[in-house]
């Protein structure tokens, strides 16, 4: 029996692209209102090119060594780099000055450590509040009840600009299960928007739960597995 090859990254990209465009027609969305983040962690930077050539331009990685050898070997290419992991103390200051987003606020200490470490001249580091929607006690994120004070602490951080939350909710099988499980974000979005904090990024959704996410209104959904495959 012959084995098909492995789909290579571009018609992975291509997948994916038409996911997101067919669900967003599919819920009302407007058409390229959902941006793709490719979770590149764990790749080289051979398949961050193949993926920037299909027309990925949002990267998100979750180790900063790694990040920054990558940065340094991709130097040529205009991309935007989203640090999407658990966030060390002792690594605030190279996430301040070497990423252009970061997913993973979730508490005062750290915003304000990013804040402090930012390069005056780099202009404001684009942040979303991760929020444990879930309430899982090995998830990060800030508890629900806990999220308007942590939102308005970030917001008066001179060099960090809050853009939104982040969630990654307990796993959920079929659709319905899924949109229950991301709906709190959405609604603690649309919650702190009401209260005027001008939110516009709803980062939520991965390969196996995409559809649902822009059901329930994402902007950004970070896809790792859809692109590039298992990590070895």
């Amino acid at each position: 029996m012959i084995v098909p090859d492995p789909p290579t990254i571009p018609t992975r990209v291509a997948r994916i692209q038409a996911r997101i465009r067919a669900a967003e027609a599919r819920y009302g969305r407007v058409s390229g209102s959902v941006a793709l983040l490719a979770a590149s962690k764990g790749h080289g930077p051979g398949a961050v090119r193949e993926a920037f050539a299909a027309g990925v331009v949002r990267f998100g990685e979750s180790y900063v060594r790694e990040a920054l050898a990558k940065r340094a070997e991709l130097g040529d290419l205009p991309l935007e780099w989203h640090y999407i992991g658990p966030i060390q103390a002792n690594k605030t200051r190279e996430i301040a000055a070497r990423f252009d987003w970061v997913h993973g606020v979730d508490r005062e200490r750290t915003a304000r450590r990013l804040s402090d470490h930012r390069p005056a001249d780099a202009g404001p580091l684009q942040v979303c509040v991760q929020v444990n929607i879930s309430g899982e006690a090995t998830k990060s994120g800030v508890a629900p009840a806990a999220l308007r004070e942590l939102a308005e602490r970030v917001r008066a951080l001179p060099r960090l600009r809050l853009r939104g939350l982040m969630a990654i909710p307990a796993p959920a099988d079929g659709l319905a299960a899924q949109r229950a499980a991301l709906r709190p974000l959405r609604e603690a979005f649309a919650a702190l928007n009401r209260a005027g904090f001008g939110l516009d990024t709803l980062s939520m959704g991965m390969t196996a739960d995409l559809e649902a996410a822009v059901a329930e209104g994402a902007t950004l959904v970070r896809i790792g597995t859809g692109i590039f495959g298992p990590r070895a």
